[in-house]
């Protein structure tokens, strides 16, 4: 069984770890409960944490001559200065975090979907975006897998954002070690995942690994590290997870017989439709993998980007974009 490093994730403290809402409420979150035993969790609740009580009178984002301000209504009490030296300090005095998962449109820590009012009371929305504490994680950390428990209710999403954080948990424990050879070694074992990703990118890092310039190593892992996370910035598209899936499947070719190999291409096909799950398909190819003992497909993440344990099927059904 692969053995996988776990992922430090900051995630809003009322997502399931206390009751910490405007309201007094808590939120059980499904897949934040099931992730736990595989990361490392660290919590926050923003407006918590600047002195704001449980319960307390509700906060919103409004906009005032061009410029964005954290009011609380009921009291009048503008909270922007507060919120922001808060969120610049906590940030600022994290380890090295791999992703995280934010309260969807809340006005501290949401980071897209936050209505923007034109006024103080009764005001219409004039636009949505972050929170404030949801936009400096954006700011600060760029390179991060940075979601709301919103938006991981649709499969796709949340099956990229898996992929992330053990990614880049992975490849921090890689940096830490100081070895080029572990360099290289993630690199082969990243290849697929990375053609179905970005080819252009894929090409990079190979450059970058190869180190004909002979640079150090803290420099060579900080340029990877940066397209590392470029190449997995979106969700690789259909077409592109079939192309490296026929890519593997030039391995089997001649060792398959004509049932299997339809049977895999039906399904593939109905991948490419949307009408089955990437893993559907990836399932058949890793059990040939086992089958062949071919170990450079075995050894590859694209078969297996996380634990299998949080693999599912349960989709909100929603398009969001991504």
């Amino acid at each position: 069984m692969k053995k996988f490093v776990k992922p430090t994730v900051v995630v809003s403290r009322c997502l399931g770890f206390e009751a910490v809402r405007y309201d007094g409420a808590i939120i059980y979150d499904d897949f934040i409960k099931r992730l736990a035993p595989f990361v490392k969790y660290i919590t926050v609740c923003p407006e918590f944490e600047i002195g704001l009580g449980v319960p307390r009178e509700p906060v919103r984002v409004v906009e005032i001559k061009g410029k964005r301000h954290l009011i609380q209504p009921a009291t009048g009490l503008d909270l922007t200065d507060k919120m922001n030296r808060f969120s610049e300090k906590f940030l600022k005095s994290l380890p090295e975090v791999d992703g995280f998962i934010m309260k969807s449109r809340s006005p501290s820590s949401g980071i897209k979907d936050v209505k923007i009012y034109g006024g103080k009371e009764k005001s219409p929305v004039v636009g949505k975006g972050p929170g404030f504490f949801g936009e400096k994680i954006l700011e600060m950390f760029p390179g991060a897998a940075v979601e709301d428990d919103g938006r991981l209710l649709n499969l796709k999403i949340r099956e990229h954002f898996l992929t992330r954080i053990f990614a880049f948990a992975s490849l921090r424990q890689v940096a830490g070690s100081g070895s080029m050879g572990k360099l290289v070694a993630f690199h082969s074992e990243n290849k697929l995942l990375l053609m179905s990703s970005s080819q252009k990118e894929m090409r990079l890092l190979g450059k970058i690994v190869a180190n004909h310039a002979k640079r150090k190593f803290p420099e060579i892992v900080k340029e990877y590290d940066t397209h590392f996370r470029q190449a997995l910035s979106r969700p690789a598209r259909e077409s592109a997870n079939v192309n490296t899936l026929m890519h593997a499947l030039g391995y089997f070719s001649d060792r398959l017989n004509p049932r299997e190999k339809k049977h895999f291409l039906d399904m593939l096909e109905k991948y490419r439709n949307r009408k089955a799950p990437l893993p559907a398909v990836t399932g058949i190819m890793h059990s040939w993998v086992i089958r062949f003992d071919e170990k450079y497909l075995a050894d590859q993440t694209f078969f297996e980007p996380y634990p299998d344990e949080l693999q599912g099927i349960i989709d909100s059904g929603k398009g969001r974009e991504i």
